[in-house]
């Protein structure tokens, strides 16, 4: 049990006349924590777009851009990218401004304040993820169909696309909820965390 949680419990024990005090002692405790969730926030931001550069360098080849053109996506992915890279570039500097906020802050009500803001900042930018991550998905398995690979030989016109539309809505769903998984693991405990630290440091307004 860490320090935190050993100065509350004392605090919950103390008599009516002590509160006052020993708030003073929780709430810079409760700010360190609440940067620090902000700050591992803003470092985990910066791995995935780092290891999303990474992967994209790799995947990037000769034979990838070749594909792309002939299912005229060529043009769309490049303008897909640098959206991506600019509206998560975005979000990272709001993660940094918000660490910034709640670092520098020392009063109670506007810390709360930032704790509310970075927490609706990162869910924002998880239903970002997904709903581009769907749309870019649905839009490649339409257009391997229109624009089959070199080999494959496919009749637009034969195709059921309403059925084939279903079959890409139903494994873009299935893969965004792992996606969904994975957000809510990594980002969900720590946002888990800033509302605990946001409901004692409510506590301590009441009580103070």
């Amino acid at each position: 049990m860490d320090e935190l949680e050993l100065l509350k419990k004392d605090w919950k024990k103390q008599e009516s006349s002590l509160p006052h005090y020993k708030a003073k002692e929780l709430y810079p405790m409760l700010l360190k924590k609440s940067s620090s969730i902000v700050k591992w926030i803003f470092i985990i931001s910066i791995i995935e777009l780092g290891l999303g550069i990474i992967l994209n360098i790799f995947m990037m080849d000769d034979n990838f851009w070749k594909e792309l053109e002939n299912m005229h996506l060529k043009t769309v992915t490049i303008i897909i990218y640098c959206l991506s890279y600019l509206i998560t570039g975005f979000f990272i500097y709001k993660f940094y401004k918000n660490f910034k906020s709640i670092s520098t802050t020392d009063n109670a009500s506007r810390l709360m304040r930032n704790i509310l803001k970075t927490r609706r900042v990162v869910k924002h930018y998880i239903l970002y993820v997904l709903i581009s991550a769907g749309i870019t998905g649905l839009l490649f398995f339409i257009f391997t169909f229109i624009y089959p690979p070199e080999g494959i030989e496919l009749n637009p016109e034969s195709i059921n696309w309403f059925k084939i539309i279903a079959i890409g809505v139903f494994m873009i769903t299935i893969f965004l909820l792992i996606l969904w998984g994975i957000y809510s693991l990594v980002y969900g405990i720590l946002l888990k965390k800033l509302k605990q630290n946001y409901r004692e440091i409510k506590k301590l307004e009441m009580q103070s």
